[in-house]
């Protein structure tokens, strides 16, 4: 057997402290630690872990204007959201480089370059040298998700050698955006990464579909929530367990082989790290009748143009 066409995938399905950063962060590096001691190559995180996914919208109104109630938990949410560029994901990086494995982590991003104060759900590669190599900030946050997370851009949509496959990745919903996945593609994704905020409901269909349409292995990570996981000091706590359901998420978290078929079905209610091997050979030989952006596609007919520019609304020139 070729090694190098061997990678070990560890799949992250565990609950945030939610709106806890710091909190959080422990938790994300003890699930480090632990797939470096199973010796994973590549470790996936659930959309927005860190510090957790915005489930209080639904559950207070969210879209009442200049409610003190959305106000405060907003507030609290952005202090709690991360700002890399003043070292936050640094102990992560660290580890990362210390255990030997690249890190997809979902986060909630207080992006510097666009003020300070706006969020992103962002999706961070961090590769085995504990170095960052892409933020994808979401580029459309979904339905009530608008109200706390605002729109991103292409500068993220980038692909990463790891050993013999190249690895991309999208946020949640984004998976269903045919011309993102197409990107992704078209750069030479054969490992598509694709993170949620939790529950089977999301990863059980579309998993299968993109990797019958990429012919790509398809990682689908998601996290759990239930309602003792919210923590005492939450602002507005009992607003939000009015009318929160016990479960919030479920996991559901799953890997599907080139041909559409479950490495690992989804797998629910079970919070650790979940471990799979994957063959890149299995890709090459699903590419045999269908690739969609080589040898099944025609160029000349259809063509897609991606803009990587990281957007601001400022361009200082000192």
């Amino acid at each position: 057997m070729n090694t190098e066409n061997i990678l070990k995938i560890g799949m992250a399905q565990i609950s945030p402290v939610w709106l806890n950063k710091s909190k959080t962060i422990e938790k994300i590096k003890d699930s480090i630690n632990e797939a470096g001691n199973s010796n994973c190559e590549l470790l996936v995180f659930g959309e927005a872990l860190l510090p957790g996914y915005p489930f209080w919208l639904s559950m207070t109104n969210g879209s009442e204007f200049n409610s003190t109630v959305q106000k405060e938990i907003h507030a609290h949410y952005i202090r709690n959201s991360i700002q890399i560029e003043s070292g936050e994901l640094d102990e992560i990086c660290n580890l990362a480089k210390k255990n030997n494995v690249a890190i997809y982590l979902g986060i909630i991003e207080r992006a510097k370059n666009r003020g300070g104060h706006s969020l992103y759900c962002s999706l961070v590669y961090i590769d085995s040298e504990g170095e960052i190599k892409s933020i994808h900030r979401k580029l459309q946050p979904t339905f009530e998700e608008r109200l706390t997370w605002s729109p991103g851009d292409g500068n993220g949509l980038r692909v990463h050698d790891l050993k013999k496959f190249s690895v991309g990745g999208l946020n949640c919903w984004e998976n269903w955006m045919p011309l993102a996945r197409t990107a992704l593609y078209g750069m030479g994704e054969n490992l598509h990464i694709a993170v949620w905020p939790g529950s089977d409901t999301n990863t059980k269909d579309i998993t299968k579909f993109i990797a019958k349409e990429s012919r790509s292995f398809v990682v689908s990570v998601s996290s759990l929530m239930k309602i003792e996981d919210f923590p005492k000091d939450t602002p507005h706590l009992e607003e939000i367990l009015k009318n929160s359901p016990n479960i919030l998420a479920n996991g559901g978290s799953c890997i599907a082989g080139p041909d559409g078929e479950w490495v690992v079905a989804p797998i629910i209610n079970k919070e650790g790290i979940i471990t799979a091997e994957i063959d890149f050979n299995r890709v090459l030989e699903e590419r045999q009748n269908f690739d969609s952006v080589g040898h099944y596609s025609r160029p000349d007919i259809t063509k897609l143009t991606i803009n990587r520019e990281r957007q601001s609304v400022i361009n200082i020139i000192d």
